[in-house]
């Protein structure tokens, strides 16, 4: 007991003189590595603030992207809410399945297209499957020819994988609910190598043609939101109507309202990685904040836009059409949201919510079925909004320190954004249309006859979303019910 005693009461001494010596060292070694070290030179200064901005950078980029991405589980959200039941489950796993298909492809084919070396300004020749990169652990800064970054490619590479993604994801909304599985993978994974990245290499590659010509568009409206929406808008006229749909002018109810508003409540949240992060840095925070205000002031004027011109046309206060104003707005500010001042953003969102209305009518009245209104939002206000920025782009702030038509700066900038816009809706309808036509030879466009009549999620899946609430024996009653109703209308119409 004793002895226990007295080891305790050494144990502090102990510790004193193991601290006495350590100070002793320290005082007398210190000074000689003090002067061995390298001093302190502008130089170093210089090299090490470039290092920790490229730091920043990186993770300003990568978080943006990774709000880029979770803009599919608000995609998958909103179409699943605007559905019938019966596709939800189809719907869902086409959503989350792009993903995987195309960061695949992406790294294998359309990452090289996109941004690879260019040839003669239309697409790139290099960078397939990030050969050229290196991969001995340095993961040296910059090395993507058609992108003037700093930042290091493994990150640029991500960030554009994030937009790639979201460009199929579109074409989803139109085609739900009758699309077969084996279609949507084959024309997932075209669009992902060819149709998309020769689009994002026009514009976005330093040595595409429409970017040696002044083709402004900041974020997407064009490169994803045009892109997306003609191929959706191919598409869903040539697969025809869901099964037993509603009469032509009546949209058929959506099955959930609160996961659609949850959905486009995520995508909104996204937008906030879709438009600044496409700064590519932080370097400029000022831009980063107007791009950021103009995105907001966008979806809020689409959304107000929307709602009160429904009302003004069924005096009803109608959730989907403010939804949907909402995505207006942020598609058309999209192209612009670093090019123009901020009361030139809420005129834009006061169109897109305006044309949003219009154009599901017009949808409708050519009897073309698109669930989700992918055209009318993503198509109409892609082409809106980069046609926006020839009216009212800021000189202080367009690439070429042009002016758009409304503010004095005359016909060349909106010239250039009409030859774009043109361009990209010419090659996308084309190819979408030999796509989606080589899809439908093969019998793989269409879901087999009988997913007609027993629903697609239980024909291709097995399943129902609601499976506790909705049997599948009670889909079989409805689409009688729906396919009489078709036939007599389409009867009618002859």
């Amino acid at each position: 007991m004793r002895k226990t005693t007295m080891n305790r009461r050494v144990r502090p001494l102990y510790r004193l003189l193991a601290l006495a010596i350590g100070a002793m060292v320290l005082a007398i070694f210190a000074p000689t590595v003090v002067q061995a070290a390298d001093p302190v030179t502008l130089e170093s200064l210089d090299a090490t603030t470039k290092q920790l901005q490229v730091s920043i950078d990186t993770t300003w980029v990568l978080l943006t992207g990774f709000l880029v991405f979770f803009m599919q589980t608000g995609f998958s959200m909103l179409e699943a809410g605007l559905l019938r039941q019966r596709g939800v489950v189809n719907a869902l796993l086409e959503n989350f399945i792009d993903a995987a298909l195309t960061i695949i492809i992406w790294w294998g084919v359309g990452f090289g297209i996109a941004f690879g070396t260019s040839a003669g300004g239309f697409i790139g020749t290099d960078t397939f499957f990030l050969s050229q990169l290196p991969v001995d652990g340095t993961f040296t800064n910059s090395g993507v020819p058609g992108i003037a970054s700093g930042l290091n490619a493994y990150t640029l590479f991500f960030f554009q994988f994030a937009f790639a993604a979201t460009a199929s994801t579109i074409t989803t909304g139109a085609m739900a609910g009758r699309t077969d599985f084996i279609g949507d993978l084959i024309y997932s994974a075209v669009m992902a190598a060819f149709s998309y990245p020769v689009i994002v290499h026009w514009v976005w590659n330093s040595g595409g043609w429409l970017a040696k010509i002044g083709f402004h568009d900041f974020a997407g409206s064009t490169v994803v939101h045009t892109v997306g929406g003609w191929t959706a808008l191919v598409g869903a006229f040539l697969l025809g109507p869901r099964p037993g749909r509603t009469p032509w002018g009546q949209i058929p109810p959506a099955h959930n309202l609160g996961l659609a508003a949850l959905g486009t409540m995520i995508l909104w949240f996204g937008w906030y990685g879709f438009n600044p992060g496409s700064t590519l840095g932080t370097a400029n925070p000022g831009l980063i904040g107007l791009i950021t205000l103009n995105t907001t002031l966008g979806a809020g004027a689409g959304a107000l836009a929307a709602m009160f011109y429904q009302y003004s046309r069924s005096r009803k206060w109608d959730l989907v059409y403010c939804l949907n104003g909402s995505l207006a707005g942020l598609v058309g500010i999209t192209a612009g949201c670093a090019f123009i001042a901020p009361w030139a953003a809420v005129v834009i969102g006061l169109t897109g919510g305006i044309l949003v209305v219009l154009g599901i009518d017009i949808i409708e009245s050519c009897k073309i079925d698109d669930p989700a209104g992918a055209f009318a939002v993503h198509g109409i206000n892609g082409m809106m909004g980069t046609l926006a920025v020839g009216f009212l782009g800021q000189p202080e702030l367009t690439l070429n320190k042009k002016a758009g038509l409304l503010l004095g700066g005359g016909f060349d900038l909106l010239g250039v954004q009409i030859l774009g816009v043109v361009a990209v809706s010419v090659f996308t309808i084309g190819f979408a249309f030999l796509m989606f036509t080589g899809l439908n030879a093969i019998g793989r466009l269409r879901v087999n006859p009988e997913a007609d009549k027993v629903g697609i999620d239980n024909y291709e899946h097995g399943a129902t979303v609601w499976p506790d609430v909705y049997a599948v024996e009670e889909f079989v009653d409805q689409e009688k019910s729906y396919s009489n109703q078709y036939k007599l209308e389409k009867s009618l119409d002859l």
